[in-house]
């Protein structure tokens, strides 16, 4: 069951034993705590790998034929942990990983392509291939991907909707009383009980025991308890087979 931001507001306030509110905007103090729990909820998101926030996504192209194998990060992206790109040149798709080289990598072998210049950031060059689909992509700078070639008798420039990308994203946050935070029922205690004791602690000049015991219960049961999928320990083999 989905919780709004006015109920998470509305529980605090009254474990707080603050004035009820109907709407955030009602009060100063609604608003704060708003602003209290949104702080809370980009720290649980931003500190842990969580299964429902990852998609899959298409690389959003840089529609440049001077950069025909750049692409961006689409928005609100926290990691990319695959990319596939379309090789086919017919209606029936045909999707082929295109592994991630570091960019050290990545310049050693463009050094032993060099059939094509782009130019990145309007000053440095970049070869790449132009007689064959994509095999490899890096990024140099975290906003933008680069790929080693494109089939040029088969396209200008590669395509975003000839992508498919597979990472994690950072859900927006609202202000608003309808917003309900991009959290399952595991994670929902969490946010409310650090919200609640970062609120006693701000607002109420100190924190309260109960609500700082149920924070730290909640912090370490989620720890390996955040996919709906149940999966075995993973474990080192140092080496054996």
């Amino acid at each position: 069951m989905k919780t709004t931001l006015l109920q998470i507001v509305q529980s605090i306030l009254s474990d707080m034993d603050s004035e009820d509110v109907n709407s955030i905007s009602d009060s100063v103090e609604a608003q704060q705590i708003a602003s209290v729990v949104e702080d809370t909820y980009y720290n649980i998101i931003s500190a842990r790998l969580i299964p429902e926030h990852k998609k899959l996504l298409s690389l959003t192209s840089m529609s440049d034929t001077s950069r025909p194998t750049h692409f961006r990060y689409p928005d609100n992206t926290k990691n990319i942990q695959r990319v596939d790109y379309n090789i086919s040149s017919t209606a029936t798709p045909n999707f082929r990983e295109v592994l991630y080289l570091e960019p050290e990598e990545f310049l050693n072998r463009m050094n032993q392509t060099g059939l094509k210049v782009e130019t990145y950031n309007d000053l440095v060059d970049i070869f790449v291939s132009t007689d064959r689909a994509p095999t490899y992509y890096t990024s140099f700078d975290d906003y933008h991907i680069i790929m080693d070639s494109y089939d040029s008798s088969v396209e200008s420039i590669l395509a975003s909707n000839k992508t498919r990308a597979f990472g994690e994203i950072v859900p927006a946050f609202s202000q608003t009383d309808s917003f309900e935070p991009d959290l399952d029922n595991t994670l929902m205690p969490l946010l409310l009980a650090e919200a609640k004791s970062a609120c006693f602690s701000m607002f109420k000049g100190g924190s309260d025991p109960k609500v700082e015991q149920a924070a730290r219960r909640l912090k370490s049961y989620i720890q390996n308890d955040q996919s709906k999928i149940r999966r075995s320990n993973v474990r080192n083999r140092y080496g054996r087979n």
